[in-house]
This record gives structure tokens, sequence and C-alpha cells, in this order.
């Protein structure tokens, strides 16, 4: 088929389910950042001790500073392959990317109003990594809000890949309370905080470059595969 000004218009949108299971997820993480909220020194001294107490103490701190690449290739990665395979799913990944970074923003924006300290310097701990600097704030954590953001970006564009960006996202988040410059209750809000902000900003704004003709004629499906 040829492409010509009356072809279809094309709105992808996020499905309702997809929608409603990240804001679960959001909300469930929510909740369990709040709990961890009153026993977050214990929680940081035992978890923190632990590791930097141990053999994978090292490890912990590896994955600390380096994990987000791995999340950063595998976007990378997609990016080439639905370019070729699925121009709507490519097109989601896109927005998406809107939404990290304006996840990222908003987690920068926040600790300069919040401005708690880093559990490090604030309970006197030395951990696996060196504490940052005072002004480098502790809530919400940075990395984590990274990683979910990323990862929901995948999941977004396509869903089968939770299996490999959901625990990489994860243990990222928590490697950042095993090296010891991080409470859990960081750790839990910024992967709450990735995960909400890209859905709502997807959800909101994935129909709208499909309105721009060049993107729209990306996206118009070719009968001869129907």
């Amino acid at each position: 088929m040829t492409v010509t000004e009356s072809s279809p218009r094309v709105h992808p949108r996020l499905s309702p389910p997809m929608i409603r299971s990240a804001l679960s997820t959001s909300m469930v993480l929510a909740v369990l950042a709040l709990a961890a909220l009153p026993v977050r020194d214990g929680l940081f001294r035992a978890i923190s001790g632990f590791f930097a107490g141990s053999a994978l103490g090292s490890s912990a701190g590896f994955v600390a500073e380096n994990g987000p690449y791995v999340l950063v290739a595998t976007v990378a990665v997609l990016v080439v392959r639905l370019w070729v395979t699925d121009r709507r799913a490519f097109l989601t990944l896109g927005v998406a990317g809107v939404g990290v970074v304006t996840a990222y923003l908003s987690s920068e924006l926040i600790k300069l109003v919040i401005t708690e300290p880093r559990p490090c310097r604030a309970l006197g701990i030395t951990g696996v990594l060196d504490c940052p600097e005072v002004g480098d704030w502790s809530w919400p954590s940075n990395h984590s809000v990274i990683a979910a953001s990323f990862a929901t970006a995948c999941v977004l564009a396509v869903p089968r890949i939770i299996w490999f960006v959901a625990p990489i996202a994860v243990v990222l988040g928590f490697s950042r309370v095993a090296a010891g410059v991080h409470y859990v209750h960081d750790v839990l809000s910024g992967l709450s905080l990735g995960v909400l902000t890209v859905t709502v900003v997807v959800a909101v704004a994935l129909p709208w470059p499909a309105r721009w003709s060049p993107v729209s004629r990306l996206l118009v499906v070719d009968e001869r595969l129907d």
C-alpha cells in the first residue's frame, strides 16, 4: 500500500490493564517505602553492615555504580530492534524516554526540597562506597529512579521483557543500600517515582506524536501483511 495523505491516522495508546498494573506497582512500592521509614536506621545498619563485612561487598559496590549501564544498553538494543520490527513499540519507547528525563528531573527537584542527609553521614557509618559529599542528598535514590524509569520504559514498549529488566532495576536499587549510600525507603521511593512518572507521561502523551503526519506515516500498517 502506498501511504498518502488520506491514509488512516494511527493513535497508539497504553492498554488500561497495563496502566493499572504499573500504577499498582508504584503504589505498592510507595506503601513499602512508608513502612520502612520508621525503621530506616536499623534496616540500613543491618544491610550495609552485612555487605561491608563480607566478600559480597565489592560486588555490591560494582553493581551500585555500574548497574545503570545494563539498562541503558538494553534500551539501545530495543531502539534498534523496534525501529526495524515494530514502529508502534518504537514510538512508545521514544515517548517513555521523555518520561525518564521527567522522572530524573523530578527526583533532583525533590532532593533539593527535602535535603535528607545520606545515612552514611547521618549515622557515621563507613560502607562499601565512599559517602557522597554534603549537598548530595539521599531521598529519593536517583539511581533507583533511573533504574525504574528505564525498566518501565522497556516494559511499556515490550511487556514480555519485564522478566529481564524488573529484577535488574530492583537489584540495582538495593545495591545502593548494600553499598552504604542510601536508606531502604530512599530506594523504594525512587523505584515508585520512576514507575509512576514514566507510566503517566506515556499514558498522557503517547497519542500526540502520531498526530504529526511524518510519524503517522511510519505507523501505518502495510495492508499486504494482513
